[in-house]
């Protein structure tokens, strides 16, 4: 089961990168993907409609300011949906917090920290939704607890 991490700019790159290191950690097969909800709309339609039909079991989505990213996702997929929420906008990134954790009812968005702190929970989070059905990567997790979340 693979994660698609998927982010609105190529500047987010630098702080998703953290959950592509702790993901590659856990032995997760990842893809990250550029697609903004506001620039290319349909190719995230896309990218969510045909998710689990390319092995993705969860996705990893990032986004700033308005932060429309992750709901728009959980709005086309029945995956779990991991928002982190990246500076950008108001200081903290206060305002791609809020837009993520204030989701309709229906349609749910695991929102993490913002920024990188965000970036690693979502790939530990993601590993342990994976766990559930595949054993290897439950024992990872429970080297990685045991490891006191050092990678």
């Amino acid at each position: 089961m693979k994660v698609m991490i998927i982010m609105g700019s190529q500047t987010d790159e630098n702080v998703m990168q953290e959950s592509v290191k702790w993901l590659n950690w856990f032995g997760i097969e990842n893809n990250m993907i550029v697609a903004s909800a506001h620039r290319n709309p349909d190719k995230v339609r896309e990218l969510m409609v045909t998710a689990k039909d390319n092995g993705y079991g969860v996705i990893i989505a990032a986004a700033g300011m308005a932060a429309a990213l992750p709901g728009v996702c959980s709005a086309y997929t029945s995956l779990p949906v991991l928002g982190v929420p990246l500076d950008g906008g108001l200081p903290g990134g206060i305002d791609a917090l809020y837009s993520i954790v204030q989701m309709p009812a229906g349609l749910p968005v695991g929102t993490l920290a913002v920024g990188k702190a965000g970036a690693r929970n979502a790939a530990a989070l993601a590993a342990r939704i994976i766990a559930l059905a595949d054993p290897k990567i439950a024992a990872k997790v429970e080297e990685f607890k045991a490891n006191e979340y050092r990678i």
